[in-house]
């Protein structure tokens, strides 16, 4: 189940609430922790997270600590853009497909791409993970990005000097590419995490 920016807010504050204190908050404490000004609206919001399966009222609470956020029915999901090559530059396919994703990673600008090749692996990056991307166009030495080369884009690691940029694997049995002053070249993303299914 995909949620509305609002509604997740709404949802992460009940789970952050319950972690912290040991129990669920009532309607009183969701209002002052979201700075919601009408009981009306906490009640629409309930009632209709209810609907959609994704929070359960409990009995027995009295009414008062009765909300429990059901985990299995909230799917994390950022934009698949496409395969992007860990070896020499491939065009990445932009597909605009869905993916689902570990919750730490949903955030503004943030999209997905399958890896194809192994010249990442000493990052522990490897042919089928998927890589998040945070969208940037501007990086630290020594970040994993997304470069685009030429039109290309490949996933590598990014080194600056003083007066030229390398993109290097990971893996020996690849080499180092030198951007040259005539090059197109500009930074898609930085990576902030991998994950990858064992199915």
């Amino acid at each position: 189940m995909n949620l509305s920016p609002k509604k997740r807010k709404f949802v992460e504050f009940i789970k952050r609430y319950t972690k912290s204190n040991g129990h669920p908050p009532t309607f009183m404490e969701i209002m002052k922790g979201l700075n919601i000004k009408s009981l009306g609206t906490i009640n629409w919001y309930v009632n209709s997270l209810e609907k959609e399966g994704i929070i359960k009222r409990l009995k027995g609470f009295n009414g008062k600590r009765s909300i429990s956020v059901l985990e299995s029915k909230i799917k994390n999901t950022l934009p698949l853009l496409g395969i992007i090559k860990a070896g020499y530059p491939l065009e990445a396919i932009e597909d605009h497909q869905k993916i689902e994703v570990p919750s730490m990673y949903v955030g503004n600008n943030m999209y997905v791409l399958k890896v194809s090749g192994d010249s990442m692996k000493e990052d522990g990056i490897i042919d089928g993970d998927h890589v998040v991307v945070r969208s940037q166009e501007v990086a630290r030495s020594g970040q994993n990005v997304v470069a685009y080369l030429n039109g290309e884009a490949t996933l590598k690691t990014y080194i600056e000097y003083k007066e030229t940029i390398e993109l290097r694997p990971r893996n020996s049995s690849y080499s180092t590419i030198k951007v040259l002053p005539s090059d197109e070249f500009s930074i898609g993303g930085v990576v902030v995490g991998l994950f990858r299914s064992y199915t």
